[in-house]
């Protein structure tokens, strides 16, 4: 096991890099990040909040009873996969027991020496004990976080424990939906940059900072700092990528995936290939390469992350039983992993069994109040149309509201959530407020859909349907998105192309949304009555 001698951190087994029918396109794609694997501690955005996404549900179905047989199909998936696992990890601890062993000796001979030079006075240190991001990776990320404080109360001066800390907080502010942490991110970045102003951690993980906030621009401007610094920094290069796809310059985002590979091939570079290829159309190269990050995944955290992109990518295309096998792949390996239960629920939903899509949504939402789980859950309600869930509806839809606001002032630019959730339950003028705001900050697939949508309930369909082309330009498959230029190519006097898209969005997923779903239903009924 080669030591890393770039950034600090042990070193990566390097899997072989992606074929040539997998390099990323040089296309012009445009669309949202799917962020960071959980190995590299922060992502670009909620995970459990997919841009443009909605609660999943067939339209015409309320408030079915599932058969206890379905709830014991998901059990046993888990159960099979863990037994699987279980296998694998058996055989697998023989391999890395003597690079375990040989690790340990590493990271003790590291801290002893740092640690003799902390003692003789005001040098900043680094403490490579305190910088394995294995300490991170687990799934009590909270004794990480307080192994980390303990050992920086007893060396202040390693300004690689600070960024690691900094990255732990961006972390935990995504997992937990706490936006306060981010604040706390940026007093721990700002010490270790102040101790060394130069290093490559700090500034890296100031560029996942700036793009969990969605400042992309400012996410940008630090990875290429860090990159200057150190060419092979991986979190860098990962936020490079993202920060160049949420500003909209596809190409770009393009070559520095192709970069990434070449320097760190690995889950987090073979993730990105996958989103790009599938903003593009090209969901069986997007299948391919996730399929392979899979088989490249060793820990809990990747494996959960992984499993979750490929359960959403079946989802995405209506394969509602796929996605629950890849959902249950990632729940064991991580039975609390917000975006698997999330997904899990959101195809449970599509399948008819709502009942057990609503229950797994209330046990989301106690715990992760995100606008994501929060609209869907609302969703569901409105469509189970039972007594009260209306009101139950309008709490999480208020919830939203009062995330947003915590977001805002702990610094997080939250004008795409506000759009998104606005314009179908709430005030309609600040969600074109909100998505005109976002437009001029960056233009992807997803904020075009938000601002033509947006323009939309406004009655503003002429001003709309550019924006609704633009969203469905690139060939991403995204039943919402669809639907959604199929409504106002209706409203703006197109029948034959609404009538087109209404039934593209069904035929990929007709489970894509519980209330958009029924409604481009209603609409093509209409449309063809009309003909």
């Amino acid at each position: 096991m080669a030591p890393r001698t770039n950034d600090g951190e042990p070193e990566r087994e390097r899997p072989a890099s992606l074929p040539a029918a997998t390099a990323p396109v040089t296309e012009t794609a445009s669309g949202e990040a799917p962020g960071a694997a959980p190995g590299e501690a922060a992502e670009t955005a909620d995970a459990s909040d997919t841009e443009g996404s909605r609660a999943a549900g067939p339209a015409g179905e309320t408030g079915e009873t599932p058969e206890s047989a379905d709830t014991d199909a998901d059990a046993d998936r888990v159960a099979a996969v863990r037994r699987v696992a279980a296998a694998g990890r058996r055989w697998r601890s023989v391999q890395l027991g003597a690079c375990a062993a040989m690790l340990a000796v590493g990271l003790t001979a590291g801290a002893i020496a740092l640690g003799a030079v902390r003692d003789g006075g005001a040098t900043p240190v680094a403490a490579a004990a305190a910088l394995s991001p294995g300490l991170l990776a687990g799934a009590d990320l909270s004794t990480g976080i307080a192994s980390l404080q303990a050992h920086l109360r007893d060396q202040p001066r390693d300004f690689g424990g600070w960024a690691t800390l900094g990255l732990a907080y961006v972390e935990q502010a995504r997992t937990q939906g706490d936006p306060s942490r981010y604040p706390q991110a940026e007093q721990a970045l700002e010490r270790s940059v102040a101790l060394r102003p130069d290093n490559d951690q700090a500034l890296a993980g100031r560029a996942a900072l700036a793009a969990a906030r969605h400042e992309f621009g400012a996410a940008l401007a630090h990875a290429d700092r860090a990159l200057k610094q150190n060419p092979y920094n991986e979190r860098a290069l990962c936020s490079r990528i993202d920060a160049l796809v949420e500003l909209g310059r596809y190409e770009e985002a393009s070559a520095a995936a192709r970069t990434a590979d070449e320097r760190r091939p690995g889950v987090p570079v073979f993730t990105r290939y996958a989103y790009v290829h599938e903003l593009r159309g090209d969901v069986t190269t997007a299948r391919r390469v996730l399929d392979q990050a899979l088989a490249a995944s060793t820990t809990p955290g990747d494996i959960a992350y992984v499993a979750t992109q490929l359960g959403q990518l079946a989802w995405n295309q209506g394969g509602y039983d796929t996605a629950l096998t890849h959902y249950a792949r990632a729940l064991a390996a991580d039975e609390n992993y917000l975006p698997a239960l999330e997904g899990r629920a959101r195809a449970q939903a599509a399948s008819g069994r709502r009942a057990e899509a609503i229950q797994g949504l209330e046990n989301v939402v106690a715990r992760f109040p995100l606008p994501g789980p929060l609209v869907e859950l609302g969703e569901l309600y409105e469509a189970r149309g039972g007594e009260g869930d209306a009101a139950k509806a309008e709490a999480q839809y208020r919830l939203v509201d009062a995330w947003t606001a915590l977001a805002r002032a702990n610094g997080v630019n939250a004008d795409l959530d506000t759009a998104l959730a606005a314009a179908d339950h709430g005030d309609k003028a600040a969600a074109l407020h909100a998505a005109r705001a976002e437009w001029d900050r960056r233009r992807t697939v997803h904020t075009a859909d938000a601002l033509a949508w947006a323009l939309h309930v406004n009655g503003k369909d002429d001003e709309a349907l550019p924006y609704a082309r633009q969203a469905t330009a690139t060939g991403y498959g995204n039943a919402a998105l669809l639907y959604h230029r199929g409504v106002i190519e209706r409203a703006t006097g197109h029948p034959d192309d609404a009538r087109t898209h209404l039934t593209a969005a069904l035929k990929l997923n007709p489970g894509f949304s519980v209330l958009g779903a029924r409604e481009a239903r209603a609409a093509l009924k209409t449309l063809e009555a009309a003909k």
